[in-house]
């Protein structure tokens, strides 16, 4: 209980500081994000953190970077996080909720190590696995595959652009494979990698 007890109250005391991100100099947040991960991998060093600036508040988020047998680190940990003034304390990434940046295609690129993805761009064609039919897997289609296809941080890069948009949990439990591969023209069976969150819920259910 120590480690999670330093984490909270190392946390509670340099709150304020997370809250004013933008206007703290990068090498002073630096020190004090390192800090705070420190603290957060005497607990357990797999896990991670994302501070995330809203205009009344923060929110803090406590990842297992997809690892399922790290979830319940994540719950214990969040579980005992004290409330801290104008702060949000969530348990892993949650799906994304507002798709019409992808819609219209006005999302950001997503850098990953060099690797730019933009979701909008990216498409999937659902597979299945003929010896495990509950079994749900994907192929993801990118534009730009040639190019980064030898890039070993290409699979990584795909994985955290599909955890941010479906939630931690739905990766990891709700998806058994992952194929990449380079998009060609139309193909009927593709979906908009978007929609993914929606096809798993559907699949899901039936």
């Amino acid at each position: 209980m120590n480690t999670i007890t330093n984490f909270w109250n190392h946390f509670q005391q340099n709150n304020f500081v997370f809250l004013l991100i933008n206007e703290i100099p990068t090498d002073e947040l630096k020190k004090h994000l390192d800090k705070l991960i420190g603290i957060l991998h005497q607990y357990n060093k797999d896990l991670d953190l994302i501070i995330k600036n809203k205009t009344k508040g923060g929110e803090l988020i406590i990842t297992a970077n997809g690892n399922p047998y790290l979830f319940k680190e994540v719950e214990l940990l969040v579980y005992y996080a004290p409330v801290v003034e104008r702060w949000k304390i969530t348990a892993f990434l949650q799906p994304e909720t507002n798709l019409t940046k992808y819609e219209n295609g006005t999302d950001k690129p997503l850098e990953y190590y060099g690797i730019t993805l933009r979701i909008s761009e990216m498409y999937f064609i659902p597979l299945e696995n003929p010896k495990k039919t509950t079994d749900l897997g994907i192929k993801v289609l990118l534009k730009n595959y040639i190019i980064h296809k030898d890039d070993p941080r290409l699979r990584e890069a795909v994985y955290v652009h599909i955890e941010h948009l479906i939630g931690e949990k739905a990766f990891a439990n709700d998806i058994a494979f992952i194929e990449i591969e380079q998009l060609e023209g139309d193909n009927e069976n593709q979906i908009e990698l978007y929609n993914l969150k929606s096809y798993i819920d559907i699949e899901m259910n039936n």
